[in-house]
């Protein structure tokens, strides 16, 4: 792998990854800096609007000091675009041998999504040890990646999928997890008010929440 930034330096950078879906292109840096205002400066913009790839460009541009990245990345072609885009790293569902075979060539790090032993085992042999575990709640949640992880410790990863104020203490209790992604931070209604307060505000109370379970 040629990747210049490694995903253990992007798991390490926040403690949650905010999983932005922009609808509306002119949301793209209020909501950036609303982010960064309340201390996240590691943004996952998944490609699930067709404005995805202008705002990883917009905020790639404006803000060169955060990490901004690709998600719901689910081919080789994507992969490419999110990066001509100006991703510096690329997050995608699920793990196709295709998608991970091509990233591995690629200039950016790909954290693909798992949720069974045997996804894990074929990323592992692909040379990815940092995946997404996704999605969390659905599959079993805490006590599931537990379980699973316990024959696999050379992994490590960032629980997405259902992860809210209620159940991050369990995730972030073990010792595989070191991150989580999650968009409570990004209500629908804050958003559609243009209540860029609201997200600085939930985002500050997230970050004091999860470094006190840290500490």
């Amino acid at each position: 792998m040629s990747w210049k930034l490694q995903p253990s330096a992007v798991f390490a950078a926040s403690p949650l990854v905010p999983v932005m879906v922009i609808k509306n292109l002119d949301d793209a840096l209020p909501m950036a800096q609303a982010l960064s205002d309340g201390g996240i400066n590691v943004f996952e913009i998944t490609l699930r609007s067709a404005v995805a790839l202008e705002a990883i460009k917009l905020i790639s541009e404006a803000m060169p000091q955060t990490l901004v990245g690709a998600g719901t990345v689910i081919s080789p072609q994507q992969y490419d675009d999110a990066v001509a885009a100006g991703a510096k790293f690329v997050i995608s569902p699920g793990a196709t041998v295709s998608l991970l075979k091509h990233a591995v060539q690629g200039d950016v790090p790909l954290m693909p999504g798992t949720s069974t032993p045997s996804e894990m085992m074929t990323a592992l042999e692909l040379g990815y040890d940092h995946l997404k575990f996704f999605p969390a709640e659905a599959n079993g949640g805490a006590p599931a990646l537990k379980a699973i992880s316990a024959p696999l410790p050379q992994l490590t990863f960032c629980p997405t999928g259902g992860i809210s104020p209620e159940n991050v203490e369990r995730y972030l209790a073990l010792d595989c997890v070191a991150t989580v992604g999650g968009s409570w931070i990004l209500p629908n209604d804050a958003i559609a008010a243009g209540n860029w307060q609201e997200v600085t505000r939930l985002t500050q109370e997230a970050v004091a929440f999860i470094q006190n379970l840290r500490r």
